[in-house]
């Protein structure tokens, strides 16, 4: 049973989706104001929200907006009449699943909400707990980055020292928030410092603090970062870069939960968590002597190992969305749209500054881009060269031997799968931007268990 909200003054609306939802086994909740529903929401958590373009658009698509950035898995269908059409659409770009314009028919209205709550069904089961925690940098479907989500529910609310590796752009600090904002020590202190962003005497009082006149410049004590973070996490990003004299430090905390501020003979007990990141493998440093193999496995105790964006080239369409939705949103804007030639050339490109990169660029042709449409020519120039272009599939999809109608049927599928995901589900979008029909796109997806 699925919960409804009904958000319209339109009495008569409210009884028949009322009496819809009731035959079909689901149960409905009308509010004859915007205020009251977006109230309620985060109570209820509905499944699936109608709501009238007028009872939302006065207050820049309030309720929408709470949907979207809140209740990721609530899918919105909007009320319209057919002289608000220029509206609803500013709607479905902010995150709307689909639109029923008024005077509302019967037939129409139920197989609207039979596909909103079968998107809704999909949305439920691709999601995982830790999405709402998530930074975008870590969104993605691809079977490694679900692999990391699920890892995160595990591990997130245990006391173990996590080390995380990664190129730069990955998300590796994102991941941090992400393991204490899910855990017990959510309340806590979260506090980072970047190793290779202070010279050595510099971090060394960072971390473990100083007494007075501890050396010149000390005018008055300094309690140190893993201090401060007592009960709480503290996140060392590129931890590959500390010194020697500070890996043996590092280990003997791990070893004692104590520390000795700098100038000071008084140990201090402390209850920390520890997150420590490195954009090196650090067992290739290991064996270049260039880090401690003892306080490796201190820190590995659980070891999580982001992708770089070249190898989940599938999360590009979801990660191009989302920040083309970030952006509608910090500029009171609407959200862009991006055409097929321009979204083909994000996806031959080998992104070696990884989701950031890829962030600044979408940034970039949002504020060059012209009748809310980004096109190639609005990308940065590097993407557009060859240089950094991949040209081929993978060896596995390479694989001589296979029949060349195979090879294509499957290379036509993956890039229909993307542009689908791209779109957010939406069929529509889809067919008209790779200039097929609906029909072709069912006939080519086999979409009998994959309506949207």
């Amino acid at each position: 049973m699925a919960r409804v909200f009904i958000v319209t003054e339109d009495l008569a609306a409210q009884d028949l989706i009322s009496n819809l939802c009731h035959d079909r086994g689901h149960q409905p909740y009308p509010y004859s104001s915007s205020a009251a529903a977006r109230e309620a929401l985060p109570k209820l958590t509905p499944q699936l929200v109608l709501i009238d373009v007028k009872m939302d658009e006065g207050v820049e698509f309030d309720v929408l907006r709470h949907c979207r950035e809140q209740l990721p898995q609530t899918v919105v269908v909007m009320l319209t009449d057919s002289a608000s059409t220029k509206t609803v659409g500013k709607a479905v770009k902010l995150g709307a699943y689909d639109y029923v314009t008024k005077p509302l028919k019967p037939d129409e209205l139920q197989l609207a909400i039979q596909r909103a709550l079968e998107y809704q069904a999909v949305l439920r089961e691709t999601a995982v707990p830790t999405r709402g925690l998530l930074h975008q940098y870590l969104f993605g479907e691809s079977k490694n980055m679900q692999a990391i989500h699920r890892l995160v529910v595990k591990i997130a609310d245990t006391e173990s020292t996590i080390l995380i590796q990664g190129e730069s752009g990955t998300g590796k600090e994102a991941l941090a928030h992400a393991l204490h904002g899910h855990g017990s020590r959510q309340q806590q202190p979260f506090l980072t410092v970047n190793c290779s962003a202070l010279p050595e005497s510099l971090l060394e009082s960072e971390l473990f603090g100083h007494k007075k006149d501890a050396f010149p410049g000390a005018i008055a004590d300094k309690t140190g970062l893993l201090e401060e973070a007592d009960n709480g996490t503290l996140f060392l990003d590129e931890v590959n870069s500390m010194s020697q004299h500070l890996q043996a430090k590092l280990l003997r905390v791990l070893q004692e939960r104590q520390i000795r501020r700098l100038g000071d003979t008084r140990q201090i007990p402390v209850n920390v968590r520890l997150i420590a990141a490195s954009n090196e493998s650090l067992r290739a440093k290991i064996r270049n002597g260039g880090f401690r193999e003892d306080l490796y496995f201190r820190l590995a105790v659980i070891l999580i190992e982001i992708p770089p964006l070249r190898e989940r080239m599938e999360d590009v369409p979801l990660l191009v969305n989302c920040f083309l939705q970030q952006y509608a949103v910090r500029t009171g804007t609407e959200q862009k749209e991006i055409d097929a030639n321009a979204m083909d050339r994000l996806l031959r490109y080998n992104w070696p500054g990884n989701v950031r990169e890829l962030e600044n660029a979408v940034e970039r042709a949002c504020a060059l881009s012209e009748e809310g449409v980004i096109r190639p020519s609005d990308l940065p120039p590097h993407v557009l060269s060859k240089t950094g272009i991949s040209e081929a599939p993978g060896d596995s999809e390479w694989r001589v031997g296979q029949p060349l109608d195979h090879f294509v049927r499957h290379q036509e599928r993956k890039y229909i799968e993307m542009t689908l995901k791209f779109n957010q589900g939406s069929r529509e979008k889809t067919a008209s931007m790779l200039g097929i029909s609906i029909a072709t796109l069912y006939r080519k997806l086999d979409l009998k268990h994959h309506r949207r």
